[in-house]
């Protein structure tokens, strides 16, 4: 199979993602990324008040993993300055970002100016062009705003949403997903990170309509503030309950136990191995694919991205998901 033939679109944002595509971009495909851009803390949060640009934070680090340039320079675009001056807390990559967009005028310009300067293996697409904000309804009927203070609240989470309506999304992303032969679904903040990508209607028609195959990457640990006491599936249903029945058609899920030690390193942030409700699961309609996937080289838990690169350029190939 050619590679021009691979198209995969990842969707997702935060700390997951990276994982991901540092091991899919070495893979024979035809690579995009749709990234989240409601973050609204740190750099990313000040740049996109006082510029009035999408926040360009978690897609920065899209950026960083798709790179093929000389290391330095990804420090450099890494680099976040120290606090006590005028640019505490910022990152290098982010203010390149707010100047290529202020100097061209349009975020995605500025996206596609600075990956071809890093050498970015892929499409990197933001959800849009604007800033938006997103919002969180509780199940007891509170409503908190603002992607880093959802999670602060502690409450269990019925539903999120963006402001303003209608939010325009970027025509090369609806295209993305149209045109994709795998869709993956990435690992990482279910509500901050992950489900604001698929809340635009027009997102949610294009994934209806596409004849990608959609897989979901599920989360291995729990997040507090998100994702207490989570399964697999009530993970799943999340993604149900915002996009409708029948779009997702497999879930990736870890199945090997998490070392005692690095359970107790994560209880102290309260959080826990998600749970792997085999017969639930079942009852859901959707393949159910169980690996070893996370990297058990360091004392974080996290996606191996080798083994699950490899994974799902087996399953693209043998047309398995």
């Amino acid at each position: 199979m050619e590679q021009e033939d691979n198209r995969v679109l990842v969707i997702g944002g935060g700390t997951g993602m990276p994982v991901l595509l540092r091991g899919l971009k070495k893979q024979p495909i035809n690579l995009s990324t749709l990234v989240t851009i409601a973050d609204d803390g740190g750099s990313s949060g000040k740049l996109r008040s006082e510029m009035e640009i999408p926040a360009p934070g978690d897609i920065r680090n899209v950026i960083a993993a798709l790179s093929d340039a000389e290391p330095m320079l990804l420090d450099l675009f890494q680099h976040r300055f120290p606090d006590g001056n005028g640019l505490s807390g910022h990152s290098m990559g982010n203010l390149l970002l707010a100047a290529l967009t202020n100097m061209t005028g349009d975020f995605y310009d500025g996206i596609k100016q600075i990956s071809h300067v890093l050498n970015v293996k892929g499409n990197i697409y933001p959800l849009s062009k604007y800033s938006m904000n997103l919002h969180a309804e509780m199940e007891d009927g509170s409503v908190v705003s603002g992607e880093s203070k959802i999670p602060e609240s502690n409450k269990r989470i019925k539903r999120v949403y963006l402001s303003p309506m209608p939010v325009e999304p970027l025509p090369e992303a609806i295209e993305a997903i149209k045109n994709s032969e795998l869709i993956v679904i990435s690992p990482g903040s279910l509500y901050t990170s992950i489900l604001p990508n698929l809340l635009i209607p027009e997102v949610k028609e294009a994934l209806r309509e596409t004849k990608a195959t959609i897989t979901y990457v599920c989360n291995v640990m729990t997040q507090e503030g998100e994702t207490s006491n989570y399964s697999a599936a009530d993970h799943l249903q999340a993604i149900i309950d915002h996009v409708g029945e029948g779009i997702v058609d497999s879930i990736i899920v870890h199945n090997q136990p998490i070392e005692s030690e690095a359970r107790k390193l994560y209880a102290k942030e309260n959080a826990e191995p998600v749970t792997y409700d085999l017969d639930r699961l079942k009852t859901m309609g959707i393949k159910i694919i169980e690996e070893d996937i996370i990297d058990r080289s360091q004392p974080v838990i996290r996606h191996d991205p080798e083994k699950l690169s490899h994974l799902l350029y087996y399953l693209l190939e043998n047309r398995i998901v």
